[in-house]
């Protein structure tokens, strides 16, 4: 919370605003004449208020709807490498692990937790409520973004999650029964690019497995995508949900961190 010192300027307000402030005050300290008031720990009958201290007073009031605590989304981010842990296997890196507490997915257990590697550097972002699925947990029609990150220099990522039931008939389908990797960026190709998506623009797939999940990996060019020129994705299935992980970059960003950008996909789990 801001505070205020005795070298504190206050702002200058309307006559209007100023007007009122000073009526509401008058009528506080016509009610405490009645007994008494206590500032700052005293006792002091209101009568004897000095009268600089009672306009100081006023000028404090006024003065709230400008210096208020930030509510928790004006907070301002911060490198997520003042809280995220180091990662085991490459220190260059910490680890973001999504719980319950960051998404409303998650705490609807739409979404089982996933894990991706980032640079310290990096910050998290908001996600708008309308694109955040807040509004249509625990049942969504339409896919949504779970959490956002991004770094000026290096570029940004995302984690978008899909109905099952948008791309399958089939309950808790595995990557591999919704289709080829081909046809599942056809239909998600539009939440990589943030406009459009174009088969052409679909430069290398590649399918792994890790334990009993698989993954399909791409590399896409984009020159008209509203992310960047550039965009890397996995994609799995899990559950009732098709989770997909994306990093963006524009053409200098990639220059000099698609290494990085390639490191950060590679690391994606669920």
């Amino acid at each position: 919370m801001a505070t205020l010192s005795s070298s504190l300027v206050l702002p200058v307000l309307s006559a209007k605003s100023s007007a009122k402030a000073h009526s509401f005050l008058s009528a506080k300290f016509h009610l405490n004449s009645l007994n008494s008031s206590k500032i700052s720990g005293e006792v002091i009958p209101a009568q004897v208020i000095a009268p600089h201290r009672r306009e100081f007073l006023v000028g404090i009031a006024s003065a709230s709807v400008w210096f208020r605590k930030p509510l928790h989304s004006e907070a301002r981010e911060v490198e997520v490498g003042s809280y995220l842990p180091l990662s085991p296997s490459d220190p260059s890196f910490v680890v973001f692990k999504a719980t319950p507490k960051d998404t409303p997915a998650l705490r609807a257990g739409n979404v089982q937790p996933y894990q991706f590697l980032l640079p310290p550097t990096w910050k998290q972002t908001r996600v708008a409520n309308i694109l955040s699925g807040n509004y249509c947990q625990p049942k969504c029609a339409e896919p949504w973004v779970e959490v956002k990150f991004e770094d000026e220099k290096q570029g940004k990522v995302q984690v978008v999650a899909s109905p099952l039931i948008r791309l399958t008939n089939k309950p808790n389908a595995t990557i591999e029964e919704i289709g080829s990797p081909e046809k599942v960026i056809a239909s998600l190709g539009p939440f990589v690019t943030g406009n459009s998506y174009d088969p052409d623009e679909l430069i290398e797939t590649l399918v792994e497995k890790s334990g009993e999940q698989t993954y399909y990996t791409y590399v896409l060019e984009t020159p008209f995508a509203l992310t960047g020129a550039h965009n890397l994705a996995k994609a799995t299935a899990k559950g009732n949900t098709v989770v997909l992980f994306v990093a963006s970059a524009n053409d200098k960003q990639w220059s000099t961190s698609q290494n990085t950008l390639k490191a950060i996909i590679d690391s994606f789990q669920v």
